[in-house]
Order: structure tokens, then sequence, then C-alpha cells
């Protein structure tokens, strides 16, 4: 289940640079709301309590500005490339029992056999899901998986009532597989054992 996070802003109805800064010094972020056709609203949101949220991926928001509140999610976050303090929040809003698309991060669990090591070869996976049920992450099992073997997207086991919305079903999402410094150190013992090996074979050539 998506993670729900409530946010208490006000309503904006000044816009332009110098007001931005003003609101950075005062401690809040500017924020949009989009709804498909209808009109942007435009708040402002506590910035501690609004960059902690933002932590949470694909988490659902309800935000409250006057007399209004809208369900939301987010669409794109603003930084200072320098900073990285959030300069600006666009919302999308959604209503209750409504699908969305949505990416999500992969991470990987367990250990693959012997010297291999999980490659994620698709760092976020495309699904489509409730806007209640919005996955924050999706976990691919790599235990006891062997050299060579890959995970392809139709493969990827999801949470319940989240369905894959990709182009490729077919697409590698984690190969498994040694990696070649690890093949070379393997060898590198046998081939320092061949010129030991003359070397013990020499005093029994001397003997005759």
């Amino acid at each position: 289940m998506a993670t729900k996070i409530v946010l208490n802003g006000e309503v904006r109805n000044e816009f332009g640079k110098g007001v931005a800064r003003r609101l950075r010094v005062a401690k809040r972020i500017p924020a949009t709301i989009y709804a498909g056709g209808a009109e942007p609203k435009f708040l402002t949101l506590p910035m501690k309590e609004t960059t902690l949220s933002l932590r949470h991926t694909n988490a659902l928001f309800e935000l409250n500005f006057g007399d209004e509140k809208a369900m939301a999610v987010v669409k794109d976050v603003q930084r200072n490339p320098v900073k990285r303090i959030v300069e600006h929040i666009d919302f999308y809003e959604v209503k209750a029992g409504e699908k969305i698309d949505v990416e999500v991060p992969v991470f990987v669990e367990g250990t693959p056999k012997g010297a291999a090591v999980a490659f994620v070869d698709i760092q976020e996976l495309k699904v489509r899901a409730d806007v209640a049920n919005l996955p924050e992450r999706i976990v691919v099992n790599v235990e006891g998986l062997t050299d060579g073997t890959k995970v392809f997207a139709k493969d990827v086991v999801l949470p319940e009532g989240v369905e894959l919305d990709v182009e490729n079903a077919e697409e590698s999402v984690v190969t498994v597989e040694v990696p070649e410094d690890a093949t070379e150190s393997t060898a590198a013992p046998e081939t320092a054992a061949a010129p030991a090996a003359d070397a013990a074979a020499a005093p029994a050539a001397d003997a005759k």
C-alpha cells in the first residue's frame, strides 16, 4: 500500500523569482497542483516536512491549503543544482480508485551462487497501479541464481494489484554473472604454478 503523507500548506497568490527567494528564507517551498485540463492550483508547503516526505518514492499526498484539499502524487521536483535544496514541486492531482503509471526503483535481495554477482540492468521499472497501492520499490530475489541467469521484466514478481507497463516484457531487469576480475583472480594461481613445477623437475635432470 502506498505511503500516505499529509501536508498542510497555504494558498499562493504571488509569483516570480523574488517571491520564491522570500519563501525560501521563510522556510517555505512553492508548489503547483495540476489536474488534467483544469486550472492549476498554487500553494506553499513547509520546507522541512516536505523535504523529508520526498524520501518516499510514489507516496500519496493529502495536501491541505486554505479551504481546499487535494490528493496528489509528485510529478516533478526542482532542486538547486549546487545546494540541492528543493526549490519547487509539481504535483498531479488524483482521485480515489484511479490507476496511474509510475516508475519504481529496482532492488535485489539474496546471494547468487558461487562468485556470481547480480547486476541491475533497469534502474526503474514502469508499472500501473491504483493510487492507493503505489509501490515504493520492486525487489528481485537472486538467491542461488547461477552465472548467466537473466531475470526478465515478465518474470518480476510484482505486489498485488500492480501491473507491468513496459513496451518489451522480454527486456532484462537483472543479470547474474561472474565478473571478469573474479575469473582472472581464480586463474592466476594455476598460471603461477607452472614455473614452480619446472623448477622441481630440474634436480632430477641433473642427477642423471
